[in-house]
């Protein structure tokens, strides 16, 4: 991201420090060589799912490291897993509030009207508006509807890919050829400002 000069960089909340650790070295870099050579790049993070929790534990984010299958959805997982992990996903007894506010103190309802938003690229307010006064026994089957439409073709696609090596080594030499022809004026800047070139 430093080689392409981004302004602002898509990641999740809990990505940030990745995004610090790049502002860091450019700062260290600019700073070093009394240059402006780097631009600082600013996070953009998700206002509809900043983060998205854990299936079966809403105070864990969702994470492949987790012991439990159910506590999230991989993409290579099929339709039918992926419904039935929404469907067996940790809830409340209540029904859905019609704000976000009443979901204070519910976090696995919180987390799976996030996910709905995100997935439906609508606002978590807009979601509860709909689901007001509706319980869980409504809400997620339509959820693993969603997620089912949604994921299924990124996962199709992911498997085509999977079963073509051939492509994915062409499309990732493909790619890294672009890069180094993207990057090459710039690490030249690079170079030239810590004395490496004439």
């Amino acid at each position: 991201m430093l080689f392409r000069s981004a302004t602002h960089v898509p990641v999740g909340e809990d990505q940030k420090q990745h995004l610090e650790l790049a502002r860091d070295i450019a700062t260290k870099f600019n700073n070093d060589y009394t240059t402006e050579l780097f631009t600082l790049p600013e996070p953009l993070v998700s206002k509809a799912a900043p983060r998205i929790m854990s299936l079966r534990d809403a105070s864990a984010k969702m994470s492949k490291s987790n012991p439990s299958e159910m506590s999230l959805i991989k993409l290579i997982d099929g339709d039918d897993v992926i419904a039935d992990k929404f469907r067996k996903a940790k809830t409340d007894p209540e029904v859905l509030p019609g704000t976000v506010e009443g979901l204070e103190g519910r976090a696995e309802a919180k987390n799976l009207v996030t996910i709905f938003a995100a997935l439906a690229d609508r606002e978590p307010a807009d979601v509860l508006t709909e689901y007001e006064g509706k319980g869980f026994g409504a809400f997620k089957p339509a959820l693993a509807d969603l997620a089912v439409a949604k994921l299924g073709p990124i996962r199709d696609e992911m498997v085509r890919l999977l079963n073509d090596r051939g492509a994915i080594d062409a499309a990732l030499e493909k790619g890294a050829e672009k890069a180094r022809e993207l990057a090459a004026p710039l690490l030249r800047k690079a170079q030239e400002a810590m004395g490496l070139l004439v």
